[in-house]
């Protein structure tokens, strides 16, 4: 291999491990800090997520779900020319 293009790869490879140093260090740092700030993270509360794409939950769906009409159950089937009761 050409002495150039070894010295390249030697260096390429000493600024990747500085990187990653330097990475490490900074993850270090904030982990450290987080351990230290223990009475902000009780007051973080994170967001719902909407289990569907309209931005209502399960929940909701199933509580509204009792209180339906036999008829209008999703899924319910009628025998042909009769009416539930």
């Amino acid at each position: 291999m050409h002495p150039d293009v070894m010295r390249e790869l030697a260096n390429q490879r000493g600024r990747e491990m500085r990187a990653r140093a330097r990475e490490a260090t900074l993850a270090r740092r904030i982990r450290k800090e987080m351990r230290r700030r223990t009475a902000p993270a009780a007051e973080f509360v994170l967001p719902r997520i909407p289990d569907y794409v309209d931005g209502t939950f399960r929940d909701t769906e199933l509580a509204g779900h009792d209180a339906r009409l036999d008829d209008e159950r999703p899924g319910r089937r009628q025998a042909a020319g009769r009416r539930a009761a």
